[in-house]
C-alpha cells in the first residue's frame, strides 16, 4: 500500500541523477534508504543514505543490515564488479521475501537498428554497455517471477540531467554538439520516470516495463528543439553517421502499458521539462 513506511526500499546509486530523483520521489511515502559513492559532505549526516563503493564494498553485508522489502538497482562504475554485486543481491533475493527492480537500457536493443523494441523482443547488444545489462537481466530472469521487475529506460532528461548540463556547457562555450542525423529514438524525463516507478511499486507489478515516450523523434530534430528552447543560441552541429539508413533505438510499451495518466511524449519533455 502507498503510504505504508513498513515497506522499506534500499537504492541502490541513490547519490546520482536517477537515483536521488527516485529517493525524493518515495522517501515521503515509504521507509527509504540510499546509497552513495562520491559527495560525502552532501549525504554523510543523512541517517539514510550508506556509503557504498560497487568495487570495494560486499553488497551482501549492506543488504543483511537493512533487509529491505525493495531493492531498486541504479548503481553505475566498473562492469566486472556490477555483475558480482548483482550476483550477491540475487542470492539475497533468494533467500528473502524482497524485490529488485533494475534499471536497464534500450541498449539491450542496439544490436537491432531496424524497428523499435517491444518487452518480450529478444535482447541482443553490439557494445559492451548493451551486454553487461543483458548480463545482468538474464540473471533476474532465473528469478521467481514474483521477485524482479526489469525496467528499460531510453534517454532521461531534465533540467539538470547530465545531457542537458553538456548541451548547455557546450553551447556556452561555443563548441559542437553532437548529433545523430539517422538516429531515431524514443525518451523520457526524469520527472515522469519517477511517477512511474513509484506506480510500479505502489501496485505491486512485475515483470518487463518500457518507459520511454510513446512517440518517436529523430535525435537532430530532438536536439534542435531543445535548443531553441534553451536560449538564443547559434549552436554549431557535428552530424555523426553511424549508418546509411534510418537507425532505431527505442522501448516502446506493448504488453506492459501503465495508465494514460503516466504515460508521456517527447515534446512533453522539451516544453515542461526544460529550462534556459
Amino acid at each position: 500500500m502507498d503510504g505504508d513506511r513498513k515497506n522499506k526500499i534500499l537504492i541502490l546509486g541513490a547519490s546520482g541523477f536517477i537515483g536521488n530523483a527516485i529517493y525524493k520521489e518515495l522517501c515521503a511515502y515509504y521507509d527509504t534508504y540510499g546509497t552513495y559513492c562520491f559527495n560525502e559532505k552532501e549525504f554523510k549526516g543523512n541517517g539514510q543514505f550508506f556509503k557504498y563503493d560497487v568495487e570495494q564494498t560486499d553488497i551482501y553485508e549492506l543488504l543483511d543490515r537493512i533487509k529491505p522489502d525493495y531493492i531498486i538497482s541504479a548503481i553505475r562504475g566498473n562492469f566486472a564488479a556490477q555483475v558480482l554485486a548483482h550476483q550477491h543481491i540475487v542470492e539475497f533475493i533468494s533467500t528473502y521475501n524482497c524485490k529488485l527492480l533494475y534499471l536497464s537500457s534500450a541498449n539491450v536493443f542496439d544490436a537491432y537498428s531496424k524497428y523499435p523494441s517491444y518487452e518480450l523482443d529478444k535482447t541482443l547488444s553490439l557494445s559492451i554497455y548493451g551486454r553487461l545489462k543483458i548480463k545482468i537481466e538474464n540473471m533476474l530472469l532465473r528469478l521467481p517471477k514474483s521477485k524482479a521487475i526489469i525496467v528499460r529506460l531510453p534517454m532521461v532528461f531534465g533540467n539538470n540531467s547530465p545531457r542537458i548540463k553538456e548541451i548547455k556547457t557546450l553551447l556556452n562555450a561555443k563548441e559542437p554538439i553532437e548529433v545523430f542525423p539517422n538516429l531515431i529514438f524514443n525518451v523520457t524525463h526524469i520527472e515522469k520516470l519517477t511517477q512511474q516507478i513509484h506506480y510500479i511499486i505502489n501496485q505491486n507489478k512485475t515483470g518487463i516495463f518500457h518507459l520511454g515516450s510513446n512517440d518517436l523523434v529523430h535525435h537532430e530534430d530532438f536536439v534542435k528543439d531543445i535548443i531553441k528552447k534553451i536560449g538564443l543560441y547559434n549552436p554549431i552541429y557535428k552530424r555523426v553517421y553511424t549508418s546509411n539508413e534510418d537507425r532505431y533505438l527505442a522501448v516502446l510499451p506493448k504488453s506492459n502499458k501503465l495508465p494514460k495518466h503516466l504515460r508521456t511524449t517527447y515534446q512533453d519533455t522539451i516544453d515542461h521539462h526544460i529550462f534556459g
